[in-house]
């Protein structure tokens, strides 16, 4: 059984920084794709970012140039350092990742971390 599990969200006044991390176990074959998305409640949830197994890396317009998404994969993890967070940055944080077993492939998500911006 694959599971995901996200830590590092909190409360922090604007401008500062905080890093999320998301530990992938179980039956992992490999990780083709790792990503963060975020939900504000009444809202669809939205992708911030994404990496490949390759380190190619996307994100949201909005949070270009603040956010930095990595991953090691080695260690089956996946890391979001988020700079200069504002205050429509809240949301719950999800990690999402694409893992093959050996046999198959499916998406898997974390169970979610609170990010609060405000003074």
């Amino acid at each position: 059984q694959v599971q995901l599990v996200e830590s590092g969200g909190g409360l922090v006044p604007p401008g500062e920084s905080l890093r999320l991390s998301c530990a992938a176990s179980g039956s992992i074959f490999s990780i083709p794709n790792m990503a963060w998305y975020r939900q504000t409640p009444g809202k669809q949830r939205e992708l911030v970012a994404s990496i490949t197994s390759g380190g190619h890396t996307d994100y949201l317009y909005s949070v270009k140039g603040r956010f930095t998404i990595s991953r090691d994969n080695a260690k089956n993890m996946v890391y979001l350092q988020m700079n200069s967070l504002k205050p429509e940055d809240t949301a719950v944080y999800y990690c999402n990742a694409g893992i093959h077993d050996g046999s198959s492939w499916r998406a898997y998500w974390g169970q979610g971390t609170q990010v609060t911006v405000s003074s």
